[in-house]
């Protein structure tokens, strides 16, 4: 049978499978309306791919038969060079990120306002907040908190607050909209609230944030000094600088202001001549106005510390806070002004510090555009245009640092792998040279790696590194199949350039079979793209699946030609 008659075949029968296809959604559909949405787009997506498996099997076929017949063109013609220029290319513009950009069906809300604010003030401020949310049509429900417990791990004072939001985005009655111009329509509306700082993040990879860097946006810029008003002054000039960089949204600096306080400085020589020590004056100050726990009360089955202090009105005011008595030891009473300067001043709110050095935070998102070349802007910008003092450095965090070290390791990782791999392939081959030739389908995935990067987005993601790992060994056993064949055909007595013919005609059913049953089983996962939940599984399967492509088509017409004519088996021998 000759192989057009086979291609023939197969498309009679694709029609066949297209029909049952259809009556198999048909029938179905009760059913797959009873699953949730995502559910039912896969199942869906499945019984809708049945009818063109075998169509593109056969259409395939016979493509590729087409180019097999071409000996000529395959043996003096077959040139990837231009491909892989192309591919690299595409590469080296392709943007860089950590983790793809997550879709989660909800929103979080960070508000922020200006430390020392009443907690009736910020609650306000929330609720206008929650009133520009409840305004989009595709805003389905709030919920708020302000403020948090000191004693809650993620403890935050009254001045800031959290919004969880339910987004539904086929509520817009005028017509869906995108996910980007709703967000970009509310942080517009936010901009017109006055002293805050408002973060648009998500649930999960909100928390990732906080969890690498200890703040809710993708990047961190940390800055470190010694002078807490100096590094409020450079924060302030890298937030400007930041806000106009193309990609940069949600620009906030750390909330830390001056606040009002009372400081009590100790009179050394006070101290001595009452014959106490710094430490003594001031644990008796904290006992007075903070508390000490001096034993427990049962009440049933409850208990509770019994705690001494002052009356509040003890520290009601400064002149109030002097006049205080405090019995010494020695049974002598005295009022805090002979022990020490009681003054009314202005502090920081709060001192952050990491690595023993005072340091501040100007935080940001990434919208529309991939996350280095972001911070590689911000990195430049503020190497050009803002001076830092001496003993003054700027360090970035967040998910860009993560990127990095995570990039760094996957590609010592993808290096240890493809070494392996060819160290196998030369122990099962025992030839260097049939290694090289099957290793050549590394170079042949990655074009098409690259295109399913592209088509993604342009973003290289650690998912879509994974699938770049994972695509090697795919491709490695396609080139296993056919070289292994070809070199039993030599050694069964064949001349070299009908081995390669014979060997190429057998093996493409088999090299097929072996692609497609990869590729029907991650057409789902990569149809699934902008769903909950397939952020990280779509990008890697859309690059193993447009790798696999090259890799097959390119493997039944460059791996022969080579192998034709770099074999070191004289071409006239037989």
């Amino acid at each position: 049978m000759s192989w057009i008659n086979l291609g023939w075949i197969l498309l009679v029968i694709a029609s066949i499978g297209w029909s049952i296809g259809n009556l198999l959604i048909i029938g179905l559909s009760p059913v797959i309306a009873k699953l949730n949405r995502v559910e039912a787009r896969i199942h869906l997506w499945i019984l809708a791919g049945l009818p063109w498996a075998v169509p593109l099997f056969g259409i395939s076929t016979l493509f590729l038969v087409a180019f097999a017949k071409s000996r000529d063109w395959i043996h003096h013609h077959c040139d990837e060079h231009v491909a892989h220029l192309l591919a690299v290319i595409g590469l080296i513009f392709a943007g860089r990120g950590f983790l793809p950009e997550f879709n989660e069906g909800s929103l979080t809300v960070s508000a922020v306002t200006l430390p020392g604010t009443a907690l009736d003030t910020s609650d306000d401020i929330g609720r206008r907040v929650e009133n520009i949310l409840l305004e989009q049509p595709e805003v389905v429900a709030t919920a708020r908190r302000t403020g948090r417990a000191e004693l809650d791990p993620h403890a935050q004072q009254v001045f800031a607050s959290e919004i969880e939001v339910t987004l539904d985005m086929t509520r817009n009655v005028n017509g869906e909209r995108s996910k980007v111009e709703l967000l970009a329509e509310l942080r517009s509306n936010f901009a017109s609230i006055p002293g805050t700082n408002v973060v648009i993040g998500q649930p999960i990879s909100h928390r990732i944030d906080h969890m690498l860097s200890g703040t809710r946006a993708n990047i961190a810029i940390k800055l470190f000094g010694a002078d807490l008003a100096e590094l409020r002054e450079l924060g302030e000039e890298i937030e400007t600088l930041v806000s106009g960089i193309r990609g940069a949204v949600d620009v906030a600096m750390e909330q830390q202001s001056e606040i009002p306080i009372v400081q009590v400085k100790f009179n050394r020589l006070a101290l001595a001549n009452y014959g106490l020590s710094m430490f003594e004056a001031a644990e008796i100050l904290e006992t007075a106005f903070t508390g000490k726990t001096v034993g427990r009360i049962a009440e049933g089955q409850a208990n509770f510390d019994l705690i001494v202090k002052l009356p509040e009105s003890a520290k009601a005011s400064v002149e109030s806070l002097k006049k205080t008595l405090i019995t010494l030891p020695s049974g002598a009473i005295v009022p805090v002004i002979a022990l020490a300067d009681v003054e009314k001043r202005r502090g920081p709110n709060t001192i952050s510090r990491e690595d023993v050095q005072r340091k501040l935070v100007v935080m940001a998102n990434v919208a529309e555009r991939d996350l280095v070349s972001v911070v590689a802007d911000i990195r430049d910008g503020i190497a050009k245009d803002i001076k830092l003092p001496p003993g003054y450095h700027v360090e970035y965090g967040g998910q860009f640092e993560n990127a990095q070290s995570a990039g760094l390791r996957l590609l010592m990782l993808g290096i240890v792998v493809i070494v392996g791999i060819f160290f196998l392939l030369v122990t099962a081959f025992n030839s260097v040279h049939d290694a090289g030739l099957i290793m050549l389908n590394l170079p042949l995935a990655i074009i098409g790696g690259i295109v399913g990067v592209w088509l993604m987005g342009g973003t290289l993601t650690i998912a879509a590194v994974i699938g770049f790992i994972t695509l090697f060994g795919i491709a490695t056993r396609n080139g296993v199949i056919l070289v292994d064949h070809i070199r039993q055909l030599v050694q069964e007595g064949k001349a070299l350039r009908d081995a390669i013919e014979l060997g190429a005609e057998e093996r493409l059913i088999p090299i097929l079979m072996t692609a497609l049953a990869t590729a029907l089983a991650l057409i789902p996962l990569a149809l699934a793209a902008g769903e909950p939940g397939s952020e990280i599984q779509a990008p890697m399967a859309v690059v193993i699946l447009w790798g696999l492509f090259t890799s097959t088509v390119l493997n039944m017409l460059v791996v022969p030609a080579v192998y034709y004519r770099f074999n070191p088996i004289s071409k006239n021998s037989v």
